[in-house]
Parts: structure tokens; sequence; C-alpha cells
């Protein structure tokens, strides 16, 4: 069993896609969240690497939150640019967390870098467009 890094918790604030993906972690460290997970054999390639689109998934995760911790509304991603950096092996702990540049109307434009340790995996920049009130009410009222 890996050690968790210090005052990370396990994240049960997340659908059902990313749940089943996970387990994600979460810690507060100032005023953004830093998410994390380690790298198991089920989110690798032959490989033995992080496959691409579970780092895009997780990075999709990061920036959501950030998105709601900035608007206190839930977004969609409606663009998504990411640039592959270097490879998360099995057994490496990955980390990241969102950057809101700026929101504009319903549009909110983000970034964050994913990394182990000091070395960047993942770069991306994202485009959010936050959620109605309306859809959201049908949406919290439904049973999962």
């Amino acid at each position: 069993m890996k050690v968790i890094p210090d005052d990370f918790v396990v994240n049960e604030r997340r659908g059902p896609y990313t749940n089943h993906n996970g387990p994600f972690y979460i810690k507060k460290d100032g005023n953004k969240y830093v998410h994390g997970a380690w790298i198991l054999g089920r989110h690798c390639n032959v490989a033995k690497i992080a496959h691409g689109g579970m780092l895009m998934a997780f990075a999709d995760g990061v920036l959501g939150h950030s998105v709601y911790s900035k608007t206190q509304r839930a977004g969609v991603t409606i663009k998504f640019n990411s640039e592959f950096l270097s490879a998360a092996r099995e057994g490496e702990w990955l980390e990241g967390f969102g950057n809101v540049s700026y929101v504009r109307g319903d549009y909110v434009y983000c970034n964050t870098m994913l990394k182990v340790s000091t070395r960047n995996v993942l770069s991306v920049t994202s485009i959010f467009k936050l959620r109605k009130s309306e859809a959201l009410k049908k949406i919290t009222t439904k049973r999962r």
C-alpha cells in the first residue's frame, strides 16, 4: 500500500467516471487545491507509463475543481489543449493544481501543469463554460 503524502485526503466529490478511475486525492494549500494520485498499473499502457487519456482526464478534473472554486458554479470543458512533456511511470506520485486566468461572462480560462516531483508531465490550457443554475438543479435532484 502506498503512503499518501501529508495533508492529502481522498477526493470523494467527483463524478462516477472519475471515482471509478481513482482513487484521487486533494489537499488545500493556501488559496489553492492540490490534486494528487499514485500512478497505478491500471492507469498505464503496455510500457508501464500513464496513459495519455488518464492524464488528460485527471487534468480536466483538476481544472473543473478550480473553476468551481473560483466561480461557485459548475462548468463544462469546451476547449482543452494539452502537451505531453514527460512520462509519469507506474508507482510515481502525480500532482497538479488549476489556475484560473480570467473569467469573461460565462467563460472561464484556466491552465494546469501536472508534475511528478519537479518533472513537468502534462501542460494544459482550457476554457470552461459555466452551467446555468436551472440546468444544475435538474442534475442535483436526480438520483445516481
